[in-house]
Parts: structure tokens; sequence; C-alpha cells
């Protein structure tokens, strides 16, 4: 079956008609096609660029596939129809490809230092262990690695780097020989520096990033997936720390409340921002569109925060959008996005993969 869809269509912000033909768009008219919206805003579906299918709430691994399925659905049911796994401690290969399953890149475990990370999430290896992890949890995702930039340090007492420059840029080496791109968690100054020095491709949180460093990011092309809603728990994590480690409760607070002008800059600099829920662990999933508004609140206009949800996100992670033969993921809003960003929160037709989901 073949549906007809008609509307505003972001980005171009033109009148026009799409027909959807099994899993394709295309602007050829097709007779007997089912007309499924007509009038408003048609936008590409949109992308969590970093969230954890593998991670149930409360930081522990999701025990089947059927977990993974259900908080997949979450953030599709928001109107998010690609998703970037940006590390899993639980394998699903077996959703790449299912109807009713958003688009999915995935990175295999996190690698990380030992005893530097949240426990039985990531594959934890020694300096010289690490490029050799990498290649092996190249192999488990589907071209993305996840490295655990820094952590904080009990023996200092706040934040410091995993491992040393050189091992870094060996694992971003690694990555990219087995053909995957290397993206990094970090939340520190030092740690940020020697990995996107290192070749990374993308910096996850990023919160330490000085004005030097992301004109170097957007020198590089380096993407940043700011993670804002994550940001912000930065208060309670102080508060569990305080009393054994202070410093780094200060720190951390320190981090998040700059982090909004961080993010300002990295746009203003051209540095490739995309939307990312950090959903799994302690966030829920579904919460795309609240990532959005916090873009936007920081001084992003609403134009660019959509971009970074939908059309730069899936081009950026390899799922066309709605051009001729793309992929036939579309969001409908009644009112105009770029106007009022609020309207992200309720979509009123979500398509995915061809197939009606409301």
């Amino acid at each position: 079956m073949a549906f007809h869809v008609r509307g505003t269509v972001l980005p171009d912000g033109e009148v026009r008609d799409l027909w959807l033909v099994g899993d394709r768009v295309t602007f050829e008219p097709v007779a007997d096609a089912e007309t499924i919206s007509d009038g408003g805003f048609v936008v590409p579906g949109l992308v969590d660029a970093h969230c954890h299918l593998g991670i149930a709430y409360g930081a522990k691994p999701i025990e089947s596939v059927g977990q993974a399925r259900e908080l997949a659905h979450q953030d599709r049911d928001a109107g998010v129809l690609a998703i970037r796994d940006a590390g899993s401690p639980y394998p699903y290969p077996e959703l790449d490809d299912e109807p009713g399953v958003p688009r999915l890149a995935r990175a295999g475990r996190h690698v990380a230092a030992p005893r530097r990370y949240l426990r039985d999430i990531g594959v934890e290896v020694a300096g010289e262990q690490v490029a050799a992890a990498v290649a092996e949890q190249a192999k488990a995702g589907t071209g993305w690695v996840k490295l655990v930039g820094d952590w904080i340090d009990r023996s200092v007492g706040d934040l410091a780097p995993s491992w040393d420059a050189a091992t870094m840029t060996a694992a971003v080496e690694a990555a990219h020989a087995a053909g995957a791109r290397a993206a990094v968690h970090t939340f520190s100054e030092e740690g940020v520096e020697t990995m996107v020095r290192a070749g990374v491709d993308s910096v996850e949180h990023g919160t330490g990033l000085t004005l030097d460093l992301i004109d170097e990011m957007a020198r590089r092309g380096t993407a940043l997936v700011p993670t804002m809603i994550n940001i912000r728990t930065f208060g309670s994590i102080a508060d569990n720390a305080r009393g054994k480690f202070d410093g780094y409760a200060d720190h951390m607070i320190a981090l998040r409340d700059r982090f909004p002008s961080v993010v300002l800059a990295a746009h203003e600099a051209g540095v490739p921002i995309y939307v990312g829920t950090d959903a799994g662990g302690g966030i829920r999933h579904g919460l795309a569109a609240e990532e959005m508004l916090y873009l936007h609140e920081a001084g992003i206009p609403a134009v660019d925060v959509l971009a970074a949800a939908s059309w730069r996100a899936r081009e950026w992670l390899g799922f066309p959008g709605l051009v001729e033969g793309g992929l036939a993921d579309l969001v409908v809003y009644d009112a105009d996005p770029r106007a009022d960003l609020r309207v992200v929160r309720a979509p009123r037709r979500i398509v995915l993969r061809g197939a009606v989901i409301r």
C-alpha cells in the first residue's frame, strides 16, 4: 500500500506532496495512494543521537531483547525514528531491521579503565589493552565505538582522564582502522582536550570544552552531543559526593553552570551539534523534545535545533530524510516548530519505515 502526505515540508519549508511507497519517499504521484495527512508541518523523523537501549533505568544492563524493544518504542512514540545507541552492555542485533523499531546505529560496550565507570556496563581494560578492546567492540556495533575518556579518580578526588594521551590516540586509530567512528564520554577539561586532539569523531557531553578547543573541533568537524538533560543531573551527583569528594562535587557544579554558554559558543563556532538525551541509566526514554527545548533555551535558534534533531542528524548517521528515494520516516506537527519549538512535544502523525505508527 502507498500513502500520500501533504504539508509544509522541512527543511525547505515548501508546501508539497510526498508519496510513501514501502520504505521509500517519492515526489512522483502514485495512483490510489491513501492520504494519511493533509496540512501541518512535515519533519524528517527525529533522532536521539545518544541513548542506551541496552541499559535499564537505574544503570543496570537490560536482561532481554524485549526490554530493548520496549525502550525503543518509547522513543518512537515521541517521534524519534532513528537512534544512535552510544554503548550497550547487552547486544540486540535482532532489532536492527525490525519493523516498528527506529533505525539503529549501535556501539558495542563502553571501553573504560578498570574501576573507573558504572559497574557491569563497560569493558574495563588497562592502557595496553585499550586498542585491542576497541577493535573488538567495533565488531559488536554497527559503525561506532564508545570510549570513556574520563571519570572520577578516587585517588585524587576529582575527574581525571582514563588513560594517557598516547593510549587514547591509539584507541581512536584502532576504531578507524576497524571501519568505525569513535565517540567519547567526557566531562573534564583535560579529558575532552586529549580526546579531541586524538581525533575522536564525536564528543559526548563535553562540559570541559574551552573556546580554543571549540575552535579546534570546528576545524576538524568533530561533533558535539551535549546531552543537556544529563548535565542537569550534576547537582544530585555533587550532593552524593559531598563530604567525601568535595573537590569533585564543586567541579561538577561549576561544569553544569557554565555549560549552556559552552554549547552556544560551539554552535556559533560551527561545531556540528546533535540532539541526544543519554536515556538509559538515570534518564528516561522519550525525552528528545525536552532536550531540544534545553538547546533552544541555551540560545540555539529553533530551526538549528530542528536540524540537530532531524535532517542533519539523519544525514550524519546515514539515514536519508525526505528526499527523492529517501527513507519513509516522518513526523507531522499541527503548528510550525520553527516558530514555537514546543510543538515537538505533540506530534500529530508518526510514520516509521513507511508504516503509520499513529
